[in-house]
C-alpha cells in the first residue's frame, strides 16, 4: 500500500507539475497604446520591455506596441484599458489625479530637492502602493518613467524670475495643480492637450508652455519658442499602466515576469533620458534658441503657499511628508 500510494503521489504531483508547464504554454498578447514618437526615450523603453517579457517568458508573453495616438488619445487610451479593450498605456501622472487624489503631489513645484530623491521614492514602499491606488478603477500601475524637470518655454522673452509671467498665458496639462502653480507664479494657465499646442502657440492662443527638454525638442515647439528658461519647477512622471481586466487574466507567473520586465525597463529609461536631454538641449540652441539657468529660489519662494493649502488634504499631505523622509533604506 505504502509503495502505491507512493506511485500515486509521484504521478499525481507528475500532472501537476505538467499542468502548470502547459498553462504557461499559451501565448498571451498585449497591445501597448501611447501618444508619443518612436523616438521618445519612453517609446524606447516600452520596446525593451516587450523584449524583456518576451525573453522571461519563453515567448509566451507577446507585447505589441503603438505610438503616436494610433490607438487613440490619451484619454481614449485609458478608457480603453477600463474595459480590457486595451492592455497598457502610459499617462503623465498629472491625469491621473483625476482618479487619485495622492497623484496631484507630482505636480506640486519642487517636491523633490534632487534626482537622488526623485528615484529613491519612485523604488520605495510608498512609491509602489501610490501606482497600485488607481485599481479600483480598473488601472494598476506597474512602473513609473523618468519626464524629466518641467520648464518654461516662450515666444516673447524668457522666464527669468516669477515677475516675468505676468500677463502671460501659458499652457497647462489638464491638471488642477498645474494650473494652481502657474496661477500662483503670475500666470494666467491656460489647459490646452498636447496635441492641439503647436497650433495653439502659432496662432497666439498661448504666449508659452512648461515641459521637459526632449519634449519640447522632439515636439518642434522650439520652432516657435526662442526662449527656453530652465527653473525645472516641477518633476512630473510618468506612469505605466496596465488594465486589470487583463492583469487579473494573468497567471501569478506571468505577473511576475511583467512586473520584472516594467522595472528593468526603467531602468533603462533613466539612461535613456539622460541621453535624450542633453541631446535635446544642444539641438534646440542650434536651431536659434537660447536656453537660460534663472535662480530658482524666487520661484520656490512663490509657490510655498501652495503647499500650505493641502494640510486640510491629510492624504495629500502626509504624502509630501514621506516624500521628503525618502532615503535609499525605504
Amino acid at each position: 500500500m505504502k509503495v502505491k500510494n507512493g506511485i500515486g503521489f509521484f504521478l499525481l504531483g507528475s500532472l501537476l507539475l505538467l499542468s502548470g508547464c502547459a498553462k504557461e504554454t499559451k501565448i498571451t498578447r498585449i497591445k501597448i497604446g501611447h501618444g508619443l514618437d518612436q523616438s521618445h526615450p519612453v517609446h524606447q523603453a516600452m520596446l525593451f520591455l516587450a523584449e524583456r517579457a518576451e525573453e522571461k517568458s519563453n515567448g509566451t508573453i507577446l507585447i505589441t506596441i503603438y505610438p503616436s495616438q494610433q490607438l487613440g488619445t490619451e484619454r481614449e487610451c485609458l478608457e480603453l484599458l477600463q474595459i480590457g479593450s486595451l492592455g497598457m498605456t502610459k499617462v503623465s501622472a498629472s491625469v491621473l489625479e483625476g482618479f487619485v487624489p495622492d497623484f496631484k503631489v507630482f505636480s506640486l513645484p519642487f517636491i523633490f530637492a534632487d534626482e537622488k530623491q526623485k528615484f529613491d521614492f519612485f523604488k520605495s514602499q510608498v512609491g509602489k502602493d501610490l501606482l497600485k491606488s488607481t485599481e479600483k478603477f480598473w488601472l494598476r500601475g506597474l512602473c513609473y518613467y523618468d519626464a524629466g524637470n518641467r520648464s518654461f518655454y516662450t515666444k516673447n522673452k524668457p522666464i527669468l524670475s516669477p515677475d516675468d509671467l505676468k500677463g502671460l498665458k501659458i499652457r497647462t496639462q489638464e491638471s488642477p495643480t498645474s494650473v494652481k502653480m502657474v496661477k500662483a507664479l503670475g500666470g494666467s494657465a491656460t489647459p490646452i492637450s498636447w496635441g492641439e499646442l503647436y497650433t495653439a502657440l502659432q496662432q497666439g492662443v498661448v504666449d508659452g508652455a512648461e515641459n521637459n527638454p526632449p519634449s519640447f525638442y522632439l515636439s518642434r515647439h522650439y520652432e516657435v519658442c526662442k526662449y527656453y528658461s530652465l527653473n525645472e519647477h516641477t518633476s512630473v512622471p510618468d506612469v505605466l499602466l496596465i488594465s486589470t481586466v487583463i492583469w487579473n487574466d494573468l497567471s501569478p507567473q506571468k505577473q511576475q515576469w511583467i512586473q520584472e520586465a516594467a522595472d528593468e525597463s526603467f531602468e533603462y529609461q533613466k539612461k535613456l533620458w539622460k541621453e535624450a536631454t542633453e541631446e535635446a538641449l544642444r539641438e534646440v540652441q542650434k536651431a536659434g534658441v537660447t536656453v537660460y539657468y534663472p535662480d530658482k529660489a524666487p520661484f520656490e519662494e512663490k509657490v510655498k503657499p501652495l503647499f500650505e493649502e493641502y494640510k486640510n488634504e491629510p492624504s495629500v499631505y502626509k504624502l509630501i511628508r514621506q516624500i521628503k523622509m525618502v532615503n535609499n533604506n525605504d
